[in-house]
């Protein structure tokens, strides 16, 4: 398939909100959409971090994000978060379900969840559910997930809150992003199903440099670790910009399918994005019906699909 950013339509009009807009993937899919004229919506948890990110992306976008406080391990702020975007705005045509934690050692969030799946799935699942009074009329909401979901063959309510002496952060990081997956084709069949004019879709970036490898070795308080992986992830992987390329196709690709997975074209390493085929695991529905029914309790949100009048 031949595409690239060229490619993307004109965003005029549309609203975006993108998490984890500060550096690596986010901020590429952010930065992208500013060019193509969508006004977005920066979602970040350190406002420092954020406030910078928003004046590079305004220097290099030539339009300024608007930053949203939003720290996704911290359901209160899930809610916050959701409820001020709600009160400002009257409709969300992008939500890019992007920011992440990878391999950590053992945290829990705020609510006492494992971090992992507390951050980048149940954060997530709370937020796309508190915002879906906004997704209507043809809205997207992209989910972002990882190759590494290849790697675990299923997922249990025990491992919403893994304790210490069972954890395993490879495994874990691996099952939070099955739990993107069996999210985003559960959005998409509940979709369906109600008659709901939302498009439900994931993707992945493949390797690409970001941040996130040498993260989870800098929260252990390991630098020579971290730098290794950092200069690892240089060598080998495909740009930032590049990892982008999937979720950025999958927010606006025009054709796109209902419940449709995009990574890169290569091995699914790198290149430009196609469709690509998640594991039996992650399409496996009833699987998908208990985490929903899992998230709903952890959580207190339960998604309710706006249907057309």
């Amino acid at each position: 398939m031949s595409w690239s950013t060229a490619d993307i339509p004109d965003l005029t009009g549309k609203l975006a909100l993108v998490t984890g807009a500060t550096s690596g993937l986010g901020y590429e899919t952010a930065l992208e959409l500013l060019r193509h004229g969508a006004d977005v919506l920066v979602a970040a948890r350190n406002p420092e971090k954020a406030a910078q990110a928003a004046q590079a992306l305004t220097q290099q976008a030539g339009r300024a994000p608007t930053v949203l406080d939003l720290d996704l391990a911290d359901l209160a702020s899930v809610e916050k978060a959701a409820d001020e975007v709600i009160s400002s705005y009257d409709r969300l045509h992008l939500l890019i379900n992007n920011a992440g934690v990878m391999a950590p050692p053992h945290r829990e969030t705020v609510d006492g969840f494992e971090l992992q799946i507390g951050t980048n799935h149940l954060g997530h699942f709370a937020l796309t559910g508190r915002l879906m009074p906004l997704l209507v009329n043809g809205s997207r909401v992209v989910t972002v997930s990882s190759f590494m979901h290849k790697t675990v063959r299923g997922i249990s309510e025990v491992d919403l809150r893994r304790t210490v002496g069972s954890y395993r952060k490879w495994e874990a990081y691996g099952k939070s992003k099955l739990a993107n997956l069996l999210f985003m084709l559960e959005l998409d069949r509940r979709a369906r199903a109600a008659g709901a004019d939302l498009l439900s879709v994931g993707a992945h970036p493949g390797y690409a440099s970001t941040h996130l490898q040498a993260a989870g070795p800098e929260l252990a308080g390991n630098v020579r670790q971290a730098r290794l992986w950092a200069a690892g992830t240089r060598l080998l992987a495909q740009s930032a910009a590049a990892g982008a390329w999937p979720s950025l196709y999958a927010a606006t690709y025009p054709d796109l399918r209902p419940g449709s997975f995009v990574g890169p074209s290569f091995l699914e390493y790198r290149g430009t994005p196609k469709v690509v085929l998640p594991t039996r695991t992650a399409q496996d529905a009833e699987l998908a019906k208990e985490l929903w029914d899992w998230s709903v309790e952890a959580t207190g949100v339960d998604p309710a699909l706006t249907v057309p009048r």
